[in-house]
């Protein structure tokens, strides 16, 4: 635990000294050319690299997702002068670095694109409902012997779910009360989406959304559309979209357990990305004629999202150990909260798993 500790340690530290270099970079060279490239195309290999060297559920998972895939692709954007980087005039080094280690941004959280703006008061009880139901969940686990595995995947759908929107709410409120910067949404009530458009764009991992549509989507369409015009383009933009966050996720899932990507995970994202086009086709063609009532297709967009994990997205999620990796790393930071003993996670035994 501790040599994890010390290797977060020097990655995070070299993460920033390379950020000061970028932001050094852009002033020197302000504008697009091919001497700007060449000098951030190293940072962006690191970036995508440097996480390796972290083997934990909480330090290497979230380094890998906000690093290698969110901070890289923020550079490659920030390359052209463009995405939450890119200034005018350009940001100080105090705010660049959070911006392109975190997923925070600058600006007030307002009401957007279907995003519910809620008061204090309702934020405290629908998270204190959220972590309530988490909790319930860890007591179900003990019994999981006696559940049908299927049954167990749901809950794991429910439990990452609910995981990742309270840290990352704990997160937003951390980096308000201590920089003044508001974190990007990363979920809105996924569990509601009407549509795979909807649970994809507008409902589930935003950031990710947010981040792909500068960097991959809005590129591959405007390229599409030179040969299949604007009507089409979007579809193999979805496609490539949707490629490309299936193999982000395999390096993810890479620094869980080390283990050999299979390709399913990105099998997953790919069925996803051709199923959402068929979706985008069958509006246009139909153009609005036939849409299926909320109560309908809310269901059958969860029940579809749920089918395929347990097929393609789970099986690599569990071979990885990443279960119960993170339940012995949890209890490991108990036990130093409570002895200021550090602990290897791998000598200790998860009760619920």
């Amino acid at each position: 635990m501790e040599g994890e500790i010390n290797n977060a340690i020097l990655v995070w530290t070299t993460i920033f000294v390379s950020l000061s270099y970028c932001h050094k970079i852009n002033q020197i060279f302000p504008t697009t050319n091919i001497y700007r490239t060449l000098s951030f195309l190293p940072i962006i290999i690191l970036f995508v690299l440097l996480p390796l060297n972290l083997t934990s559920i909480h330090l290497g998972g979230t380094t890998s997702f906000f690093i290698s895939w969110l901070g890289s692709f923020k550079l490659i954007l920030f390359t052209f002068n463009k995405g939450p980087l890119s200034s005018d005039p350009p940001l100080p080094l105090s705010l660049f670095i959070p911006l392109a280690c975190f997923p925070i941004k600058l600006q007030e959280y307002k009401k957007e694109k279907g995003l519910l703006q809620k008061s204090h008061k309702s934020l405290l009880i629908n998270y204190a409902a959220k972590v309530t139901i988490l909790a319930i969940l860890v007591c179900v686990y003990e019994y999981k012997n006696y559940i049908h595995p299927h049954i167990i995947l749901c809950l794991y759908c429910l439990h990452i779910y609910l995981m990742l929107d309270i840290l990352l709410a704990i997160f937003a409120s951390l980096s308000k009360a201590l920089i003044g910067l508001e974190l990007e949404p990363q979920f809105n009530e996924p569990y509601l989406a009407t549509s795979l458009q909807d649970f994809w764009g507008r409902r589930w991992n935003l950031m990710v959304s947010n981040i792909l549509r500068p960097t991959i989507y809005g590129p591959a369409r405007d390229f599409s559309s030179y040969f299949m015009g604007h009507q089409w383009a979007p579809i193999p933009a979805v496609w490539a979209t949707f490629l490309v966050s299936g193999i982000m996720h395999e390096l993810v899932f890479y620094n869980f357990g080390r283990l050999r990507p299979t390709g399913e995970v990105t099998g997953f994202f790919v069925l996803h990305g051709v199923s959402l086009s068929v979706e985008i086709v069958v509006k246009k063609v139909l153009k609005g004629k036939l849409i299926l009532p909320g109560i309908i297709s809310a269901p059958l967009t969860l029940a579809y999202v749920m089918y395929t994990s347990f097929w393609l997205f789970f099986p690599p999620f569990l071979r990885a150990r990443a279960d119960v990796k993170g339940c012995t790393e949890s209890l490991a930071f108990i036990e130093f909260v409570k002895t200021r003993r550090l602990v290897d996670p791998s000598e200790l035994t998860c009760p619920f798993l």
